[in-house]
Formats: C-alpha cells, sequence, structure tokens
C-alpha cells in the first residue's frame, strides 16, 4: 500500500530528480574505465491516461493489467544529444506490473511509452517518430518504460549503423530509468513502534 500510494503522495521533483547519473560502460568507449555522466530533466508531463501515453501495440497488455494512469518525463543526456522519455504506468499490483512485463518485449525498437517534447528546449522536436530504441521493467506495481532517441528528431534509423550511439542511447536511458525504479518501487521501511514493546 505505502509503495502504491508513491505516485500520488510524492512531489513530482522526487520521481523525475532534475539530475540523474549514469555511465557509458568502458567497452563502448575503448577504455579501461567507465565515463560517469549526469541526464538533465528537460520537463515533466501532466499525467495521461493509459491510452495517451502508450504505443496501440502495447495498450492491451497494460489494459488487461487495469493501468490506471501513466507519469512521463524528459531528460537530454549530457552531451544534449539524445532525449529520453520515461513513463511510469501505474498498476494496482505488483503481480500486474510483472504481468504486464511478460507480455511486452524487454527491448524494442517501437517503443511502448510515447515520446514527449518540451518546446523551447533542445528536445522540442523529439516525437514518436524519433524514437529509437526502448526498454521496459517492472517496480513494485509500477511498469516503467523508456524510449530514447535523438533529440534533434531526426526518425527512425538502424540502430547498428552507429554503434556508439546505440552503446550511448542505452546507456543513458536505462540508467535514467533504473534510477527512478529503484526508487519509486523500493520496499517499505519496516514498521516500528516507538516507546517499547507495549506500545
Amino acid at each position: 500500500w505505502e509503495i502504491g500510494k508513491r505516485w500520488r503522495t510524492w512531489p513530482a521533483g522526487r520521481i523525475f530528480p532534475a539530475v540523474i547519473p549514469y555511465q557509458v560502460p568502458a567497452t563502448a568507449l575503448d577504455s579501461a574505465v567507465p565515463a560517469r555522466l549526469t541526464a538533465t530533466r528537460i520537463g515533466i508531463a501532466p499525467a495521461a491516461s493509459c491510452t495517451a501515453a502508450i504505443s496501440p501495440k502495447a495498450r492491451p497488455a497494460l489494459a488487461r493489467q487495469h493501468c490506471t494512469t501513466v507519469l512521463r518525463a524528459t531528460y537530454q543526456d549530457s552531451t544534449g544529444a539524445f532525449a529520453v522519455t520515461v513513463g511510469i504506468a501505474v498498476l494496482s499490483a505488483p503481480g500486474q506490473a510483472s504481468d504486464a512485463l511478460r507480455a511486452l518485449p524487454a527491448r524494442a525498437t517501437t517503443a511502448e511509452v510515447r515520446a514527449v517534447p518540451f518546446g523551447h528546449t533542445l528536445a522540442s522536436a523529439f516525437r514518436d517518430a524519433a524514437r529509437q530504441l526502448s526498454a521496459t521493467s517492472a517496480a513494485g506495481p509500477y511498469l516503467i518504460m523508456s524510449t530514447v532517441g535523438y533529440a534533434d528528431g531526426r526518425p527512425w534509423v538502424r540502430e547498428a549503423a552507429d554503434p556508439y550511439d546505440k552503446d550511448e542511447m542505452l546507456s543513458a536511458a536505462d540508467g535514467i530509468s533504473d534510477w527512478i525504479a529503484a526508487r519509486i518501487g523500493a520496499p517499505a521501511p519496516p514498521a516500528s513502534c516507538p516507546g517499547g514493546p507495549a506500545c
């Protein structure tokens, strides 16, 4: 119950922090150490219905699990070249999130969550046609969905066309969504009863 109410009781900035750290693996950089970078939040969208915020192919799976609403925010990577929209689909129970996850591909070129552009920003052109890669995970009663693409809005291209871009996109999208999932889906602290055994 405590975990399931966080999407309503936490401030938006706690759910979607202004800055989130992530790292690009050393193998992508031909280096001995990974690059530690930060993603910056561009904006937080108003809460939306599951129908409005999720791609048509994903709607049936979430509808079967009684998706109630979707929270979304868009971030840019440290270079400003890529944009990432992260969506939190609110379900009523952890089992429903896991069931919805099994019904969706773990990673696909067609994203489940719809992109959210923000005018007068570097990601003002980041719309659904610009989505390149996506990922989905379950965190408690939430389904965390991310989609990433070029911030300038260029349409989908083969992900293998530029291996470094692919690695950087996945690093940013996974880092952001994992950070958010680890907090909103974290186990509730154990109940305590101050004042001694008789309380």
